[in-house]
């Protein structure tokens, strides 16, 4: 019997449920279930394209994240030549990134590389606009920016391929139980994240969630190791893919799924940081 699994990351959540992917990503099976009808893959022959693979992976993951990195690059650039841009550009390319996302997940667009691309510039501004925010109150503390946004991007490469590590060791199986923790952690979350915000138009601070203290400190923690643990669900779910022999493109969704929760292990990173690194 197939064990069916979900991915805590919504870009991702209408692959194919299937047996394996634990320790063998990107290996695709013959006569593998046939490509979901939400992809719109189902309808089509498959002698015209051929079967997406790990490499297809790569390269498109490399080319968002490349894309994202540039500029992310220039936004910090910008910022630091007019620090009033900081705020549009964090707000801006915050809010129509994730406009697409909900454009790509609902719109069945995962594979559009024209998407694709164009959220990894929106949150390339956002987070360029961000670590200069976060650096800018490091130096104030006198701790320099490049360190802190350093020591931000060796950590979130480090999870990720870290996890990716123990995904294709087997060291943690993504099972049913494993993923339903992890969605009911994630919901926990945004539900505090919520609140805290709520509660913070009527007391300073809110719940003090994010104002630097221990509470905070915490609260990031698991932050962080939730999105540890969704790179498993992810990695999955792009096996899954894989094996059902999706086309060539299906990659660019894959691309995305990936970039999505290597933003948010950034910027919690990024803020747990400067909290050790405050005043």
């Amino acid at each position: 019997m197939c064990t069916v699994r979900t991915t805590s990351n919504p870009v991702f959540r209408n692959l194919p449920k299937q047996e394996g992917g634990y320790a063998t990503f990107g290996s695709a099976q013959p006569g593998a279930a046939q490509i979901p009808q939400e992809y719109g893959y189902g309808q089509q022959p498959q002698t015209s394209q051929r079967a997406m693979t790990i490499d297809d992976v790569v390269t498109k993951t490399g080319i968002t994240l490349g894309v994202l990195t540039l500029t992310a690059i220039v936004s910090y650039l910008l910022v630091g030549n007019d620090p009033t841009l900081a705020m549009p550009f964090v707000i801006g390319g915050g809010l129509i990134g994730f406009v697409l996302v909900m454009v790509a997940t609902f719109g069945r667009k995962m594979d559009n590389p024209a998407i694709v691309l164009a959220y990894a510039a929106c949150e390339g501004v956002f987070l360029g606009a961000l670590s200069f925010v976060f650096g800018a109150q490091a130096e104030a503390a006198g701790v320099a920016a490049s360190t802190l946004i350093g020591q931000a991007v060796l950590g979130t490469f480090g999870v990720f391929f870290g996890m990716l590590v123990v995904y294709k060791t087997g060291a943690i199986r993504v099972t049913p139980r494993l993923t339903r923790m992890i969605i009911g952690g994630l919901i926990g979350v945004v539900v505090l994240m919520i609140g805290n915000l709520i509660a913070s138009f009527f007391t300073d601070g809110g719940f003090g969630l994010r104002d630097g203290g221990m509470v905070a400190i915490i609260f990031s923690l698991v932050c962080i190791a939730l999105a540890a643990f969704s790179f498993l669900l992810d990695f999955d779910a792009a096996d899954q893919l894989i094996r059902a022999q999706a086309p060539e493109k299906a990659a660019w969704g894959i691309a995305l799924g990936l970039t999505v929760t290597l933003v948010w292990l950034y910027v919690e990173i990024l803020r747990l940081l400067s909290y050790f690194n405050s005043d």
